[in-house]
């Protein structure tokens, strides 16, 4: 009987949220075969079976927050032994240094996360039994704050990815009181429950909703995020208390990230700039071969012109040992793109984005909103950043002031592209245009950056993107 833990997911994390089992009791499973999405305080992980067999117990529940190392499930891989023989047999092997055929020690210990792994077997998502994949349409709505698949200011009606539903947990039928229903039939899936993503029934479980009293507006009858918070609305006007949702996993660790950041004497600089160039470049790198299938915006121009102006203003990426007392200038830029989630704020970072030329950071940040999007950042996806960007003009906002991000020096914020009269050419030429402008913020940590510093970077930022030729002088 092989014992499933908990794994250390690393970055100091010491628990984990159980989200959603995509298996149940009976089921079988083979070696690298997924059978639990956690979430931890950074991202949402998906655990593999270290070995092949029936799954035997489930010893946690959906929404149970747990410490690494505790035994979450139990897979009968066809040993005879007890949990307990297991155990000793599995601490005996290891010390005398043998190691279950075909896995390595990592992997026969449980302790492997997609993407951590020793093993070679890619790791599986498996299809609930007696659920068939329907293609759903509504997706878990995810902001990309990076605006990589339109321009601020200027949204398309593009639909994201879908992805089918061919790996939801088993749950046991609910009550469905038709009192509840809020008109129509109720979509079910063939093993009895609302027709809805593992995302959204999480989603409910926090509002402390039923989801057998929604009715859902998607295809087939599908439960929508839209759906749950109209619902949940709905019944809390109706109640004496309010709704309380617990802090917990990336929302928690928002929290403690926004308090820890408060406590740094901050200050910001910003400025209106021109972007008509920039946009016209953007155009005309849709039209090249060479980043045909990507998806471009001007948050890849800003994000080469950070790194560009980065490499004379190398103090902006730096952080502070206190207890050394010593400023920290990194090397390599690992470029962090804020991004707005249901499961709260993430910013995962492209790693040496300095060595970086357009194609590549196009290519970096379209992987990225993938990953985003179907909620496989990991952890060490969002580890050591060392500058964040994040991007309010893909909701229409002209600007603000970003809050920085624990152990960074700064923070660039840009707002939405607008059309509006520009005083342009000089001396006797100057004249009023329309251009496109959008509005540049940098906060800073004033124990590491002064005044002077933020606002040379931010120029020669805002100078590339007004004139994108003029990256060449950099």
């Amino acid at each position: 009987m092989f014992e499933m833990t908990l794994p250390d997911p690393g970055e100091g994390l010491l628990e984990a949220e159980v989200v959603t089992w995509l298996v149940a009791v009976g089921d079988e499973v083979a070696v690298n075969d997924i059978v639990v999405e956690i979430e931890t305080a950074k991202s949402l992980v998906e655990l593999p079976a270290a070995v092949a067999g029936t799954v035997a117990e489930l010893l946690v529940a959906e929404g149970d927050v747990v410490a690494v190392g505790t035994v979450i499930a139990r897979i009968d891989d066809g040993s005879g032994l007890s949990a307990q023989e297991a155990g000793a047999v599995d601490t005996g092997s290891r010390g005398s240094g043998q190691e279950e055929p075909g896995l390595s020690a990592d992997a026969a210990s449980g302790s492997v996360l997609v993407g951590y792994g020793t093993s070679s077997a890619p790791a599986t998502r498996r299809a609930r039994k007696g659920v068939v994949a329907q293609p759903v349409p509504e997706t878990d709505q995810v902001h990309d704050s990076y605006g990589l698949d339109e321009t601020p200011g200027h949204r398309t009606d593009e639909p994201h990815p879908t992805n089918p539903v061919v790996d939801e947990p088993h749950e046991p039928s609910l009550p469905r009181p038709e009192a509840g229903r809020r008109g129509g039939q109720l979509a079910t899936d063939p093993v009895g429950r609302p027709l809805a993503k593992p995302a959204v029934r999480r989603l409910a479980r926090d509002l402390g909703l039923d989801l057998a009293t929604v009715a859902g507006t998607g295809p087939n009858g599908t439960i929508t995020p839209t759906d749950v918070a109209q619902a949940a609305a709905g019944e809390a006007s109706g109640r004496r208390g309010p709704t309380r949702i617990p802090l917990r996993g990336v929302r928690r660790q928002m929290l403690q990230s926004m308090q820890a950041s408060l406590q740094v004497p901050q200050a910001s600089v910003w400025m209106d700039v021109d972007v008509t160039n920039t946009v016209e470049l953007i155009e005309q790198l849709k039209g090249r071969r060479e980043f045909a299938g990507l998806r471009i915006s001007p948050i890849i121009v800003l994000a080469k012109a950070v790194c560009l102006a980065m490499a004379r203003h190398p103090e902006v990426n730096s952080s502070l040992d206190l207890e050394r007392q010593e400023i920290i200038v990194d090397s390599d830029v690992n470029l962090g793109i804020a991004a707005a989630t249901q499961r709260g704020l993430v910013v995962p970072n492209i790693k040496r984005a300095n060595e970086m030329n357009l194609l590549e950071l196009a290519h970096a940040l379209n992987d990225l909103v993938t990953k985003v999007r179907e909620g496989r950042i990991t952890p060490a996806d969002a580890a050591h950043g060392t500058f964040t960007i994040t991007n309010v003009g893909v909701f229409g906002v002209e600007g603000g002031t970003p809050i920085l991000n624990p152990n960074e020096s700064a923070i660039l914020l840009l707002g939405t592209f607008n059309r509006r009269p520009w005083v342009v050419g000089e001396g006797a030429d100057e004249r009023l245009e329309i251009r496109t402008v959008a509005k540049l913020t940098l906060t800073i940590d004033h124990r590491v950056l002064d005044g002077e510093q933020a606002s040379r970077f931010l120029a020669d930022v805002a100078t590339i993107l007004a004139d994108p030729g003029l990256s060449l002088l950099f």
